[in-house]
């Protein structure tokens, strides 16, 4: 499974149900990294785009504890143990963690690859992730030249889970 995320100097993902930076090269590389995939959020995550509704051309699959959830074009778990019997059917490359915090949290032990925007910058984030260049099972296999959008720099990283 992957994981993909935009964090802040402090690996901050959100504050108040709201990404923390708006940088259209990332939305594009999302856009197109997650297209036609599998992608994994939480009920706030999902509840936070355009018109709380799921993203098009993916197969979204919502995780939620609430049993009375309900929401349209979307596949509903309740439990972890579900998602990952849900899972099975889907090959695992094409599967993305894509939030929040509890969801990342939760299924980054599943992950064996992880895309990281890195955003050269402080935010006020009440949301995080763990910073995986401080975890010793996880390595940096590449990082792009730094980039600038939107009045940010940042950086496409990919960290790969150790094996040895």
């Amino acid at each position: 499974m992957n994981l993909i995320a935009a964090v802040s100097k402090d690996w901050g993902i959100g504050k108040g149900n709201d990404l923390l930076f708006h940088i259209p090269k990332d939305m594009k590389f999302f856009r197109e990294t997650t297209l036609g995939k599998v992608i994994v959020l939480g009920r706030k995550t999902l509840e936070s785009f355009p018109g709380k509704k799921p993203l098009k051309n993916r197969t979204n699959i919502v995780l939620t504890r609430d049993a009375h959830y309900a929401a349209e074009d979307v596949l509903l778990c309740h439990s972890p143990a579900e998602l990952l019997e849900l899972l099975k059917q889907y090959d695992t490359a094409d599967v993305f963690i894509c939030g929040g915090e509890q969801i990342y949290n939760l299924l980054l032990p599943y992950c064996d690859t992880a895309y990281i925007t890195k955003v050269d910058a402080a935010a006020d984030a009440e949301k995080f992730m763990v910073n995986l260049d401080g975890q010793p099972d996880w390595e940096l296999a590449e990082e792009s030249e730094p980039l600038e959008d939107n009045g940010y720099q940042f950086t496409f990283c990919t960290y790969k889970k150790r094996t040895d």
